[in-house]
């Protein structure tokens, strides 16, 4: 009885994540957070991909992202991942739903560890 509870449970949780990081509604973020026309031509115009990362880089120590140590080195790879992230995957997963889905990922590896430990001694009994 408690193996269902906990699979029902994971089973929820994992759908629900599913659901949300697929169906929700695409939002995009602020104005302040978009590439101005003048980057935006630099950087579709330049077909190097060493030079429109370092392009990212420039556009991203402008934008008003502040952080706790005061180092921008870290914030720069993560905006220009998540720039790199908004143009690259069509904004399927982005700025609203990012979220659901690296829960839908944990709590599906969570699911299919529980799946694997229950069936495990039945998987060994069947090959011996």
């Amino acid at each position: 009885v408690a193996n269902l509870i906990i699979f029902h449970i994971l089973f929820v949780l994992f759908v629900w994540t599913y659901w949300k990081s697929i169906f929700s509604l695409l939002v995009q973020p602020g104005k302040k957070y978009h590439m101005s026309y003048a980057d935006k031509e630099r950087y579709e115009n330049e077909e190097r991909p060493e030079v429109q990362r370092q392009i990212l880089a420039e556009i991203a120590r402008k934008l008003p992202v502040y952080t706790r140590t005061g180092n921008g080195a870290c914030a720069v790879r993560i905006l220009t991942s998540t720039l790199l992230l908004f143009s690259r995957v069509n904004n399927c997963i982005g700025f609203s739903n990012y979220k659901f889905f690296l829960l839908f990922l944990a709590y599906s590896l969570l699911y299919c560890l529980y799946i694997a430990a229950t069936v495990f001694k039945y998987f060994i009994k069947y090959w011996t």
